[in-house]
């Protein structure tokens, strides 16, 4: 047995060696409770990149209470007597990075299918699915993707189902699950793309992109069916507790989960993320989007060069992601290189993601988030939209542009500190600061590094 099949004995030796290495290493880097005070910080003699308000050379930013406290030239920001100075002379200091979309928390290791938790591929059309019933805050994942400057992320299922289920907003530090997550519910993805098509499942899934959007189309009618059903119940209710009530009172319609969770986006108070790669897909799923009212952002939109007048006309943010891909046969070798430029010189408000570890990009590789800004700036995207495409472009599109994306007064001291440019894969981080609070600058990468370098 041991000599027909070696390749089984090793592989089982690797998964054993993987599996224990996960163990000793679990939890590794202590959570930190943000729920205690934070000290009174001021970063002094840095570089400061506002994002909102161009670049001070040499700045001063205090930190008290959680809080960006002051921010300006050294020489007009007063620091607080008592407060802890942190000499940041030669370095770099910018708000913490934001990734509008990662799988972070939902699978731990790809090869173990009992670490993932990414999706439900029971139904196509999953609306209901909470990724917060998901969420695991332990994560190793989170400490190498925050050491590298990323604090706030987009938590999104996998693409496999057309809805898949609702997105959260967090942010990469906490005692708990509770105090990351600073947003549920925050976005329903809509994807459209060859992802969804089952072809040879043995259950009755949609196989073409004509069944998907026909799909959808229905799911939405009878969304919207179903709010027409309950505001009739609520009338009849309230019609009945007002009168005599000699007859018996109406019946509620059976609640439907499905049809609930819907409900917010066909209102328009929750953003849509509608997610395509090719511009014919991209086209039918914003028809569908706009048929109904959607509120939307679109995604990825890698192959969409040929429609960049048309995307640029739907008036809607896009997320960028992934940058590393190749081209289509009847593309430039440049063209995903070069689609955040081309969007931004339109008027199109633009973020990058890691896109939840597809097109090349697997699990883990968030922390490469401000590397794939600079891959565009290599090809024609500006420096300071490539910035605020990480920071708060991506906080405006969440809707959180009043707490971060920039360094201004009054918003959550989510800040770092870098050895150089934040966009350059030379450059070192040398502390984040996540609501106040210096987190430890490890991970279970940093802990292996130590343990075997010796």
């Amino acid at each position: 047995m041991r000599a027909a099949f070696p390749g089984f004995a090793i592989a089982a030796v690797t998964y054993f060696a993987a599996t224990c290495a996960v163990a000793c290493f679990a939890q590794s880097v202590a959570p930190t409770d943000l729920s205690t005070a934070a000290p009174t910080i001021a970063i002094t003699g840095g570089k400061l990149l506002t994002v909102s308000h161009g670049v001070i050379e040499n700045g001063t930013l205090v930190l008290s209470d959680g809080k960006i406290a002051a921010v300006g030239a050294a020489d007009a920001v007063k620091i607080p007597p008592g407060a802890q100075i942190v000499d940041a002379k030669g370095m770099t200091v910018y708000p913490g990075l934001i990734d509008s979309e990662t799988n972070l928390g939902l699978s731990e290791i790809e090869a173990d299918e009992a670490s993932n938790d990414l999706v439900e591929t029971s139904d196509e059309i999953f609306p209901n699915m909470h990724v917060y019933d998901a969420f695991h805050a332990e994560t190793e994942h989170i400490p190498i993707t925050r050491i590298n400057g990323v604090t706030n992320a987009i938590v999104a299922p996998a693409s496999d189902d057309t809805l898949p289920g609702q997105d959260i907003f967090i942010q990469l530090a906490g005692r708990d699950r509770d105090q990351m997550i600073l947003g549920r519910d925050v976005a329903l993805p809509l994807n459209f793309s060859g992802e969804q098509r089952r072809r040879g499942s043995t259950r009755k899934f949609p196989s073409t992109r004509m069944g998907l959007a026909s799909q959808l189309r229905q799911t939405f009618i009878d969304a919207q069916a179903y709010a027409v059903s309950k505001a009739e119940y609520q009338t009849k209710l309230d019609r009945w507790q007002k009168g005599d009530k000699k007859e018996s009172a109406p019946t509620p319609p059976k609640v439907d989960l499905k049809m609930e969770a819907l409900q917010p986006y066909l209102r328009g108070e929750r953003p849509v993320v509608v997610a395509a790669y090719e511009g014919y897909e991209i086209e039918v799923a914003m028809q569908i989007a706009q048929e109904f009212h959607l509120k939307v952002v679109l995604n990825h939109v890698t192959h969409g060069q040929q429609i960049l007048d048309t995307i640029t006309a739907y008036k809607v943010p896009v997320i960028v992601g992934p940058i590393y891909d190749f081209p289509s046969a009847n593309e430039r070798y440049d063209s995903v290189f070069t689609l955040p430029a081309e969007l931004t010189k339109r008027g199109v408000k633009i973020a990058f993601s890691s896109a939840g570890g597809r097109g090349g990009n697997p699990g883990g590789f968030e922390r490469n988030l401000p590397y794939a800004a600079g891959y565009a700036v290599a090809y024609g995207l500006p420096y300071d939209e490539a910035l605020k495409a990480i920071t708060l472009n991506a906080a405006e599109i969440w809707g959180v542009a009043d707490k971060l994306g920039s360094l201004d007064a009054g918003k959550t001291a989510n800040v770092v500190i870098a050895n150089g440019d934040p966009l350059d894969v030379r450059t070192d981080v040398k502390q984040v600061y996540i609501q106040g609070h210096a987190i430890p600058m490890e991970s279970r990468q940093t802990k292996l590094r130590d343990e075997y370098s010796k």
